[in-house]
């Protein structure tokens, strides 16, 4: 038996706008916007309006999570329905309730609440009116809606999370358009990442002022490990670069309370540098998180670009490296990410040795694949061994790195339930639990009892 911490974290994370639906909402986030005005853009022009019910629904559906032996949720609290006046930071009395009820009957099932404060999903309005994450004025009312959170609900909720992948709100807004706004724009996009991880550092400090007993604050990142396609100068090179961009970027201030200097160079020798001033360089290095929450899916494989890094045109960081798809690459061809459990083992190790050991664990790992209903057996139960087989594999070895010391805590798959995800709607499914979108019948998929099973015994059988 591969055996697991005492008191390990047995879960899966979701988020509100991809699973409560938008019932009562006040606000439109940027989500939500982008369905009214382009529907034909979601995957069967299916948008957030209903998602999983989770509004409706949460009790039977946390119920359905504690049955299958989870002991931790990680969800997040929508700015757009909890905030009525956006700029006053006044409270929706309903949308209180909701979240007290739902923190309530989590605690009840026996299921440890962690709670994220920002999962793509910045009301459309502070986009319209300042720019949304482009502007400092946002970063500072995102800290007062944290703020009214940790008031509200840190009674309960010993675990928060600032952001979710906050390198994909850069990405998916600023540089490769698929997120509303849908803009190319460099220098925009390296002002949204510093003012991201400003936002992260601010909610904290609120955090600390509140003493808050035995509360924790973190952040989630996607940290894709990132490997070079040979060992040729240029394309570790290559490799180095990205690895600044794409994982350096959030995790060296979250943990450091710094940027890295080899950035901020480049950065400053492209001329797309930051805003920033000394003030709050000071706030981001007083300010840093308890633990980290790593979201993995695939490896980050790079080479040497094909035309040069200095040519003519809009900035954009993977001028500096071209993707590379290693010949004989496993895939899982739904979704086009390689499979590659190793890195999860690299991680463990790189947290480890190069970031103080700080307490960690997987946020979210897994896999999404289409058409699951083929699959059901006799008694309409999905037979999702592909699923149960990639989660082996990976908890192997997150296993192997928890053995070589690295201090991981805990491991939340995506998704509890099959949720809404995004311009992908409900293509792919990703849950322990099926979710029949026009019915709203949940049903257990294979991998559900199999996860009660490890969560159970603690470990996995060798």
């Amino acid at each position: 038996m591969k055996k697991f911490p005492k008191n390990f974290w047995w879960g899966a994370a979701t988020s509100g706008p991809q699973s409560e639906g938008r019932f009562h909402k006040k606000h439109a986030n940027v989500f939500d916007y982008h369905y009214q005005i382009e529907p034909e853009k979601f995957y069967n022009q299916v948008g957030p309006d209903t998602a999983s019910n989770f509004y409706n629904d949460y009790a039977n559906d946390l119920a359905l999570m504690s049955s299958i032996g989870m002991n931790s949720l990680r969800t997040s609290i929508q700015w757009s329905r909890l905030i009525d006046d956006l700029e006053l930071n006044t409270v929706n009395k309903d949308a209180v309730s909701f979240y007290n009820n739902v923190i309530d009957t989590m605690l009840a099932k026996g299921l440890t609440p962690v709670m994220n404060l920002h999962h793509f999903d910045l009301p459309v309005e502070l986009y319209d009116k300042y720019g949304g994450w482009e502007s400092k004025k946002v970063v500072d009312l995102y800290v007062g809606f944290a703020t009214k959170c940790f008031e509200l609900f840190g009674d309960r909720v010993k675990y928060w999370t600032t952001h979710n992948e906050p390198m994909v709100v850069v990405e998916g807004e600023y540089l490769f358009q698929f997120h509303y706004p849908n803009v190319v724009d460099g220098k925009k996009a390296v002002q949204v990442a510093y003012n991201l991880n400003l936002a992260s550092a601010k909610a904290i400090a609120a955090f600390k002022k509140l003493n808050l007993t035995d509360a924790q604050i973190g952040t989630v990142l996607n940290l894709t490990p990132t490997y070079a396609a040979s060992d040729k100068p240029e394309d570790l090179e290559a490799a180095r670069i990205a690895e600044l961009w794409n994982n350096k970027m959030f995790l060296e201030p979250a943990i450091f309370g710094h940027f890295p200097a080899e950035l901020e160079a480049l950065l400053e020798k492209d001329q797309v540098i930051w805003e920033t001033s000394a003030e709050e360089a000071e706030i981001i290095k007083n300010n840093t998180i308890d633990f980290l929450g790593v979201n993995y899916y695939h490896p980050n494989r790079v080479k040497a670009p094909d035309v040069a890094p200095d040519s003519v045109g809009e900035w954009m960081p993977d001028r500096y490296y071209d993707n590379f798809d290693m010949p004989g690459r496993r895939v899982n061809l739904d979704r086009g990410w390689e499979i590659y459990p190793e890195a999860i083992y690299d991680i463990a190790l790189n947290i480890k040795e190069n970031y103080g050991n700080i307490p960690w664990y997987v946020s979210e790992n897994g896999m999404g694949v289409s058409n699951e209903e083929r699959f059901k057996n006799a008694d309409g139960v999905i037979q999702d061994d592909y699923r149960i087989d990639f989660l082996t594999e990976h908890l192997s070895y997150l296993h192997q790195g928890i053995e070589a010391g690295s201090n991981c805590f805990g491991y939340h798959m995506w998704t509890p339930i099959d949720c809404w995800s995004w311009l992908n709607a409900y293509k792919n499914r990703y849950g322990f639990i099926s979710n029949n979108i026009h019915t709203q019948e949940k049903t257990i998929k294979k991998s559900g009892y199999w996860f009660k099973a490890v969560a159970e015994r603690n470990g996995l059988e060798d």
